[in-house]
């Protein structure tokens, strides 16, 4: 996968910290990028040809919930 290519503008998202640093954490520790992880989960989102939902890290320290968030349980 080749980042910062030419042809591919820069996005804006509104992310916050409590997720978006965690996310680089967890990506990295997949060998990815933050932003490789994403362009996977949109090409499989929107049904792309052999696309594949990406694969997530075991669990971590990026696991646990961001500050003011409640962890959800199933069933909830």
């Amino acid at each position: 996968m080749v980042e910062n290519t030419p042809h591919t503008p820069p996005r804006q998202m509104r992310i916050p910290d409590g997720e978006w640093l965690p996310f680089d954490a967890a990506a990295k520790a997949q060998g990815q990028t933050r932003a490789g992880v994403v362009r996977e989960l949109i090409r499989w989102y929107l049904r792309r040809p052999g696309a594949k939902l990406p694969v997530r890290p075991e669990a971590g320290p990026w696991s646990a919930p961001a500050a003011g968030q409640e962890e959800t349980t199933a069933g909830s």
